[in-house]
């Protein structure tokens, strides 16, 4: 049975995203609902709620709206003081309010993903742009796909031809995957089928489809490397030998 371990992370995230919370509810009360109205009051909670998803993540976003959803019922929906609502009114604020947070969460979260995406894209193209060898590559490659996806294995094999030395990384480098790879992402260039990216989901990161843009630009990134690479290697190979054999 495969132990699940808890992020203390996710704990504190979700602590931050109630004390937000908290730290707007305070005031809000001592105005009071008939100064604010329910209105800006529902506006004002978004606030904390956007601010948690941006900073510490989904987690954090979540339990902010669920903490203000609440906060929300017992302090300013009639009732008070009590989580019943009493009619169909506080019940349309309610599940309107709380349907617009979780879509205000996914829409951050959806805009942090695609930045975090296309930086880590600029990276790894600036870090592959300065190898000279296809080691080099593959280590490189492992690394930041590891490190994008919190995947417990990345295995990067690459061979030009069967005349070729093989070359295999795995990061981490003494890591194994548990049963079959969740992702095997073909590397193509020019020769056809050269190499393969294969990638194991961790406990808490998603992968996105094989298909999907991001995947296939880190393999487009990956063979395109390689193949600079190797005609840079060839080519200091040639200069090492032509001397030898007195051509100039």
């Amino acid at each position: 049975m495969k132990k699940i371990n808890f992020a203390p992370n996710m704990f504190i995230n979700g602590l931050r995203g109630m004390l937000a919370v908290a730290a707007i509810t305070i005031p809000m009360w001592l105005i009071g609902r008939s100064v604010l109205g329910e209105a800006v009051i529902a506006l004002l909670y978004l606030a904390p709620i956007a601010w948690s998803a941006s900073k510490w993540g989904q987690v954090s976003g979540v339990s902010a709206a669920f903490t203000a959803a609440l906060c929300f019922d017992f302090l300013f929906i009639p009732p008070f003081y009590t989580f019943v609502v009493g009619g169909l009114e506080g019940w349309l604020v309610l599940v309107i309010f709380f349907a617009i947070a979780i879509v205000v969460i996914g829409r951050i979260q959806d805009s942090l993903s695609k930045a975090r995406e296309a930086t880590f894209m600029y990276e790894l193209s600036s870090a592959l742009s300065n190898v000279r060898t296809q080691d080099a590559v593959a280590h490189i490659v492992a690394r930041y796909i590891r490190q994008l996806f919190q995947a417990s294995l990345v295995n990067v094999t690459f061979q030009q031809s069967k005349q070729s030395p093989r070359i295999a990384v795995s990061e981490p480098f003494d890591g194994t995957g548990e049963g079959k790879p969740d992702r095997i992402l073909p590397i193509l260039n020019a020769w056809g089928l050269v190499g393969e990216i294969r990638i194991w989901r961790g406990e808490f990161g998603e992968l996105p489809a094989e298909e999907s843009l991001l995947l296939q630009n880190f393999t487009l990134q990956a063979a395109r490397a390689f193949e600079r690479t190797q005609s840079m290697e060839m080519e200091q190979k040639l200069n090492g030998v032509l001397p030898k054999a007195g051509i100039k």
